[in-house]
């Protein structure tokens, strides 16, 4: 059962022209300048002022860059395997080779190395000769350990990330950091302070990131999206176009429903199963035949990497209702591969609306992705009992952590025994957020034009969400190839409005039936088909 919370009481009456007006004050976006900045942005307003990174860092950051330029040393791009890491090193390892560095682009392995810089990934890179500097992207904040290593090996290291740091920074000779960005939004302004670049170089990987990373759709990240958005769909990398080809997406129609869902999925594959190295030679090559065969290898990783996480994903369920569903979900297995822990528990999450922990078993280490809900920080719960963990990392919404295999129960114990002082009935408590109450006459198409004007959306910006009283379902059918989505037509109890609508994932659960009058709460599609265009309702919850 979700809560219904409504953030504006307004009814609209005889016209939508505040329609707009009243969705931003929901978002907190209120005064002329700031409605103003929000609907027309600039990328101009993008800058290292606006997004909180130290100047002096940043400072001595290009100092040591541009010395180890001039002098041919060995640069090492460090990087992460997921979309985030993946497109930051592309964009610092291109404007690096473009200014003629000694520079090399470098992915770890999850399986091998974990994640982040590491004493292993150090290691590593010391076996293919001598380094001088690392550049981590998307990653080093809490790399102290592998930052002190570096520094005996006569390695210097300059750190940029946007995950929340520990007290105790590493003593990297510059950090470049701010928790605004994703780590590609990082990457790119380092890069245009490095090198004299058109503004909307590197956009089409900037957003990608952005999207893929989740990371609030606000200020400095939604005018990197709304502009990022038009440079993808203009883009002449190879590997885009054939990853999108592979995909069935028209190129000048993507959005954000395509990058999250679609294209992020796809790249991200590959560290979750493989190695990410290869999603970067997509993302980097510029030869068509290289483009394809890499893109086919993508695709195929992807139908893989769904078929071992809905296979982890139905053992985990079973493994939490045997337990009982308590406050806090902690499962832990031998047979769940590092790679996909973190979309089980994301999953886990969704089904059950608790924090919940997955850990992949290993012999003597195991890894573990935790997700959570709303309100609660996952990052600081797992670092308060950071003394069981060898690392830990991530965000408020997202972490994860590595601990030797002996200390998994012990871990739990703790972790209940704190779940249980800190989350309370309402945290678990799903909440279905609303704009506004709308009438059925507002559901047109010049309702639909004024809520485009807040695009692009995502998290921070979600797309807006009404509520219609009184409908009448007048027609009802399961749809699908596996019949799970619900095909719904309705009518107003004036039998002024007939409108349809469609709740996916709702086939095997329905009670509904033709003549129920319902409150509907939705967001409005522009259903194109076969040439046929009508607003359609795209379902979140219906009540008697």
């Amino acid at each position: 059962m979700k809560k219904w919370l409504i953030d504006n009481k307004t009814q609209l009456t005889n016209s939508n022209s505040n329609l707009v007006e009243i969705l931003l004050e929901n978002r907190g976006i209120r005064g002329k300048k700031e409605i103003d900045s929000f609907l027309n942005p600039k990328l101009s307003e993008v800058t290292i002022q606006s997004v909180k990174i130290n100047e002096p860092q940043l400072k001595k950051a290009l100092q040591r860059i541009n010395n180890a330029i001039e002098n041919k040393q060995k640069i090492v791009v460090f990087g992460d395997y997921d979309v985030d890491g993946i497109c930051a090193s592309a964009i610092l390892w291109e404007t690096l080779n473009s200014l003629g560095a000694n520079a090399l682009p470098y992915i770890p392995s999850r399986f091998d190395e974990g994640y982040g810089l590491s004493k292993e990934g150090i290691d590593n890179l010391l076996k293919l000769g001598k380094v001088d500097l690392i550049i981590t992207v998307d990653n080093g904040i809490v790399a102290n350990d592998a930052v002190d290593y570096a520094n005996k090996n006569g390695i210097d290291v300059i750190i940029t990330d946007h995950h929340v740091p520990t007290e105790k920074l590493p003593k990297a000779l510059a950090i470049v950091h701010t928790t605004l960005l994703c780590g590609t939004g990082v990457a790119y302004l380092l890069s245009r302070k490095l090198k004299i670049l058109a503004e909307d170089v590197h956009l089409e990987l900037v957003v990608l990131a952005t999207i893929a990373d989740l990371v609030p759709l606000t200020n400095a990240n939604r005018i990197l999206v709304y502009f990022g958005l038009k440079k993808l769909r203009e883009t002449k990398r190879p590997g885009l176009l054939a990853l999108m080809s592979k995909a069935g997406i028209e190129r000048q129609e993507i959005g954000t429903y395509e990058i999250g869902h679609i294209i992020a999925p796809r790249l991200n594959a590959m560290g979750r199963l493989a190695s990410a190295m290869d999603s970067l030679r997509l993302v980097c090559t510029s030869n068509k035949d290289k483009a394809e065969a890499l893109a086919e290898v993508l695709n195929q990783t992807n139908l893989e990497r769904q078929r071992v996480t809905q296979e982890a994903l139905a053992h985990a369920k079973n493994k939490a209702e045997e337990k009982g569903i308590s406050d806090l979900l902690f499962i832990a297995d031998e047979s769940y591969q590092q790679g996909i822990v973190g979309l089980v528990a994301g999953r886990m999450v969704e089904e059950y609306y608790r924090p919940s922990i997955i850990i992949s078993k290993g012999e003597k280490f195991s890894r573990a992705s935790a997700r959570s809900v709303k309100g609660f920080n996952i990052v600081e719960f797992l670092r308060s009992a950071s003394d069981l963990l060898v690392d830990v990392g991530g965000h408020p919404m997202a972490a994860g952590f590595t601990i030797e295999t002996a200390k998994i129960e012990l871990l739990e114990k703790r972790l209940f025994e704190s779940a249980k002082k800190l989350l309370n009935k309402e945290d678990l408590e799903r909440v279905l957020r609303i704009d506004l109450e709308l009438n059925s006459k507002f559901i047109n198409y010049e309702t639909y034009s004024e809520i485009q004007k807040l695009e692009p959306f995502g998290m921070a910006n979600p797309e807006p969400t009404f509520l219609t009283k009184n409908l009448i379902i007048s027609d009802i059918r399961i749809i699908g190839k596996d019949r799970k989505h619900l095909k719904l037509k309705f009518k107003d109890s004036d039998l002024q409005s007939r409108l349809s609508g469609v709740w996916f994932g709702m086939g095997e659960k329905n009670d509904f039936k033709i003549g129920d009058k319902v409150d509907a709460v939705y967001t409005m599609e522009n259903n194109n088909w076969n040439g046929y265009q009508n607003i359609e309702l795209k379902i979140k919850d219906l009540k008697i």
